[in-house]
């Protein structure tokens, strides 16, 4: 039993050290190859020319030296990658040019009337945020431009000073002559418009129906009924007398109803707010139209 335990632990002896010789043999040939690619990748980029080389003449033969799936990934990190965006594609940059050739720079128009009896100057910028900016010596009036303004989304930009001593006729009629004007000028050609533009407001028991068309032919059809004479200090007959004055200088055909109201404010400031939305609606540009004049005959004019 002693003599076979013996030669057991013999024969495991044996094979350690077969084992351990072969891999110090392996380590040696790695090393080996390690140093001849090492010498031979030295004498690819460092060869012995027999001459001075300058850095940038060694870079190039070191780059020539190497294979050319190498050269080309050491020349691709070399040269700095250029990023694609879909933004700025032919198409897109198409696109956008011809939806910014469909709107035109900013629409306003700017008149001052002056007569023995007012001094007034108006801007409008059709395609203004909703800013206004009125003071006409007649609050009520102040009142509903700011409506005309907020709901329109124009900004509007009123003086006014006039004979309102005597009462607020005179005013509110030049204010209203030199507004329809501005828009005539704001206008222009009236090229891409909508051109009509109609809109139901309710304002409490108060519901008004305005429809509009921007065809450069002046009417108004009026049917309000405010059942009080005044509204603070402002006479409510000058409502239609507004309008009237309004359509007459910017030629449009403007179109009023009362379907509903009884309180003389409600139906006032409804009717102020139903013309600036359908005001808005016709001034607005349509894409469809492509920035042609909306008239078969192809035109829209005073004339």
């Amino acid at each position: 039993m002693g003599a076979e335990v013996s030669s057991f632990e013999g024969f495991e002896q044996e094979r350690h050290t077969k084992l351990s010789l072969s891999l110090c043999g392996s380590f040696r040939c790695m090393s080996s190859a390690s140093a001849m690619f090492s010498q031979s990748s030295a004498q690819l980029v460092r060869p012995n020319l027999g001459f001075m080389v300058s850095p940038s003449q060694k870079a190039s033969i070191a780059s020539s030296s190497l294979p050319r799936f190498l050269r080309m990934e050491s020349q691709s990190q070399s040269q700095p990658r250029q990023s694609i965006s879909c933004a700025s594609s032919p198409s897109s940059n198409l696109s956008q040019a011809n939806s910014s050739s469909l709107i035109e720079s900013a629409r306003i128009g700017e008149v001052k009337r002056v007569t023995k009896e007012t001094n007034v100057s108006v801007k409008i910028n059709l395609d203004g945020t909703g800013v206004a900016d009125s003071s006409t010596g007649i609050p009520f009036l102040d009142h509903m431009l700011d409506q005309l303004a907020s709901h329109g989304l124009f900004d509007v930009h009123v003086r006014a000073t006039g004979d309102v001593h005597i009462d607020d006729h005179h005013t509110n009629e030049d204010i209203a002559l030199a507004i329809g004007t501005a828009l005539l000028k704001a206008l222009g050609e009236r090229k891409g418009i909508n051109r009509f533009g109609d809109f139901t407001a309710p304002l409490d028991e108060a519901l008004i129906h305005v429809s509009l068309d921007l065809s450069g032919r002046p009417y108004l059809g009026f049917n309000v009924k405010i059942p009080t004479q005044r509204v603070g200090n402002y006479d409510t007959q000058l409502v239609e007398h507004f309008f009237q004055s309004l359509v007459n200088t910017s030629g449009m055909t403007l179109h009023i109803r009362q379907l509903a109201g009884e309180n003389s404010h409600h139906i006032i400031e409804a009717t102020f707010k139903a013309f600036a939305r359908a005001l808005r609606q016709a001034t607005e540009n349509d894409p469809r139209r492509g920035g042609t004049i909306p008239s078969s005959k192809g035109v829209l004019s005073r004339s």
